[in-house]
């Protein structure tokens, strides 16, 4: 049986991981304005499809993140009512893995594009 110390350790980290998707979204949302930038300034053909990838990318994660956010609310929700059996213990593995993953796709869009703008400039 889990403790309630563990309960409010469980909520906390929920909560840290919303915060983080938070400021993913927002520095997607940056990356965006960047890539308008870029478009409007190098008409380019050759960027065209470099250009139409990220814009893909960002909504794609943008659709991950909010999903995600959600889902871990509900959780939290949840483990804040009490809920501690194994299977919500279970779920907040499952969202900590692909809270996880998520965090390296972006980080690996984020490498992606720094690398494009750098090239583009």
């Amino acid at each position: 049986m889990v403790q309630a110390p563990d309960i409010a350790q469980l909520a906390q980290e929920c909560n840290g991981w919303r915060q983080q998707l938070r400021q993913e979204r927002n520095e997607i949302g940056d990356m965006k304005k960047n890539l308008q930038h870029v478009a409007a300034a190098n008409p380019a053909r050759e960027l065209l499809t470099d250009i139409e990838h990220f814009h893909n990318q960002f909504y794609i994660q943008l659709i991950n993140i909010h999903d995600l956010k959600h889902a871990i609310k509900d959780h939290e929700k949840q483990v804040e009512h009490g809920n501690t059996s194994d299977e919500c213990l279970s779920k907040h593995e499952s969202l900590h893995t692909e809270y996880q993953n998520l965090e390296h796709i972006i980080s690996d869009l984020r490498t992606d594009f720094n690398t494009f703008l750098s090239r583009s400039s």
